[in-house]
This record gives C-alpha cells, sequence and structure tokens, in this order.
C-alpha cells in the first residue's frame, strides 16, 4: 500500500524520470509553452517553479543551483535575464495547466503547461474589471444627514443623463459641481440645441429642391434609355456597312473572272480563224506558183528558136 506518498513515479525510474522533468524545465523557460500530458504537466509543475523561485535572487549561488537541477546553461541564463525581470512581482503561481483533451490511442489526457506572464490573451481576462457600484437612495440619506459643506449653493439645471445608472460611481455622486462648472455646462447646452435647429433647417430647404428634381428625373432617365437604344442600333447599322463593303469587292472579283473567262474565249475563237486564214492564204499561193509554171513551160514551147539563139 502507497499511503502518503504522493510522488507521481510516471512509471519511470528516478534517474529516467529526474532526467525527463530536467529537459521538460529547460523546454519549458526557453519555449514558454509545451504540449505533454496532464500528469507529467503536473508534476513539472512541482519541479520547475522552485527553481523560478531562486532566480528571483540573482547570484551565483541560487545560479549554480539552478544549473544543478537544469543542466542547460542556455535554460539558465534565460531563467536569470528574461523569465526572473518578468515574475518579480508575482508570488507564485508562475505555471498554468490548460487541458486539451484526450490522446487518440490510448486515450491519455492531454494539456498546454505555460509560463502566466508570457500569454498576453489570458493577461487582460485576469485584470479585475471596473468595479460598478449601484446608486441607491438609502446612501443619499445617509449623505443627508451628513454636515452639509460650506459653499455657495447655485440653482442647477437639470442635464440629460445618457448613462446608466449602474455605471456610475461613487467619487461622481461626492463630487461637488462650482458654480463656473454649471455656467459652463448651460452655455454648452444651448450651443448644441442652436446647432441642432441650424441643422434642421438646410434639412427642409434640400427637401424642397429634391421633390422638384423628382420630375426631371424621370424625363432624363427616358431620354437616357432613348440615346441608349440609339448607341445599340448604331454599332448594328455600322457592323452591316462593312458587311455591304465586304461583298462589294467579292462582286467585282466575280465581274472580273467573268470577263477573262470571256477574253480567254474570244482569244479562242479567233486563233482557229487566223489559222484558217493562213492555210487559205497558202493554198492560194500554190495554185499561182503551178500557174506560173505552167506558163513558163507554154512560152518556152512556144518560141524555142529564141532559146536556141540564146545559147
Amino acid at each position: 500500500m502507497r499511503h502518503r506518498k504522493k510522488i507521481n513515479h510516471l512509471g519511470r525510474k528516478t534517474q529516467h524520470r529526474s532526467a525527463m522533468l530536467s529537459n521538460m524545465a529547460s523546454s519549458l523557460i526557453l519555449k514558454k509553452r509545451i504540449f505533454t500530458t496532464v500528469a507529467k504537466a503536473k508534476a513539472l509543475r512541482v519541479y520547475v517553479e522552485p527553481l523560478i523561485t531562486k532566480s528571483k535572487e540573482d547570484s551565483t549561488h541560487s545560479r549554480r543551483t539552478v544549473f544543478a537541477y537544469l543542466q542547460n546553461k542556455h535554460a539558465v541564463s534565460e531563467l536569470f535575464r528574461e523569465v526572473s525581470q518578468k515574475v518579480a512581482e508575482r508570488p507564485g503561481g508562475y505555471t498554468r495547466i490548460l487541458k486539451t483533451g484526450f490522446r487518440q490511442g490510448d486515450a491519455a489526457e492531454m494539456c498546454f503547461i505555460e509560463l502566466v506572464d508570457y500569454n498576453t490573451n489570458m493577461l487582460k481576462t485576469d485584470e479585475d474589471p471596473a468595479k460598478r457600484t449601484r446608486r441607491s437612495r438609502r446612501g443619499k440619506k445617509s449623505s443627508d444627514t451628513a454636515p452639509e459643506v460650506a459653499a455657495p449653493k447655485t440653482e442647477e439645471k437639470p442635464v440629460d443623463e445618457v448613462t446608466d445608472a449602474a455605471e456610475e460611481t461613487p467619487e461622481v455622486e461626492a463630487a461637488v459641481e462650482s458654480p463656473a462648472e454649471v455656467e459652463e455646462t448651460t452655455e454648452t447646452t444651448e450651443k448644441a440645441e442652436q446647432e441642432e435647429v441650424k441643422d434642421e433647417k438646410p434639412k427642409n430647404a434640400k427637401e424642397e429642391p429634391e421633390a422638384k428634381k423628382g420630375e426631371p428625373e424621370a424625363k432624363s432617365e427616358a431620354q437616357h434609355e432613348a440615346v441608349k437604344e440609339e448607341k445599340k442600333e448604331e454599332p448594328k447599322a455600322e457592323k452591316e456597312e462593312p458587311k455591304a463593303e465586304k461583298e462589294e469587292p467579292k462582286a467585282e472579283a466575280k465581274e472580273a473572272k467573268v470577263e477573262k473567262k470571256e477574253e480567254q474565249a474570244d482569244k479562242k475563237e479567233t486563233k482557229p480563224e487566223a489559222d484558217k486564214k493562213t492555210e487559205a492564204e497558202e493554198t492560194d499561193k500554190e495554185p499561182k506558183a503551178e500557174k506560173k509554171e505552167k506558163s513558163g513551160s507554154e512560152k518556152s514551147d512556144d518560141n524555142p528558136d529564141e532559146t536556141s539563139e540564146k545559147k
């Protein structure tokens, strides 16, 4: 039986457990926050908080004793230089354990352990909120019985209270306003009323021309719509014009092709006619040559004496 034995052995022997806690403490000092199981975090809290208290006294002896536990010179220097200054005004409770749930696998309860003074988000919530007191009539009765303070009495004009009664503090109740302050408040209220009247007049003056503007606005909208429709029709017409322009060169090209074909057909027709003429001329030349030869032979037959004489 383990009666009155508060040390959690964490399933490890003494040397293994002390080495593990030393490493975890140095990691916590350097990183300011680590993620581990709840059992180890509770054991680490007991281990590291006395060392942080020891760091408040920066001496050679305290540095050597802390180094004997941590065995890490970087962690020791961080503890005595920065952490000790942050924790100087805190009388214990330097760490915080935040549970995160259960680990998948062995269902161990997990948590974060961190140094309190390095979590700025949590420090804002830890600050004491402003004390709120409720204004009651009983307090007034007790104050009425108290001896009055010798001061010149002046009639105070009521001022609209915007803040709730719950937000008023006892200091405001006890404050006594001087006559100069009362005059200032009355002047400010009068100025505010005058400004409100001035603001209302231009508003009414603006509403009248707005009503008059309503009628031309409808006309202007109709004009805008007509202009938009015209603009839409103009690009359509412009698109149709280039199409017609494109069609004109196509028609001209077709006409040119037709003319070329006609010229080629005319040339073909003219060629056979020229060939026929040449053939007819050749045929005409042949009988003429034959006639000349015949005429020459006939002449030679008619006067053989001339030929002999010539010889």
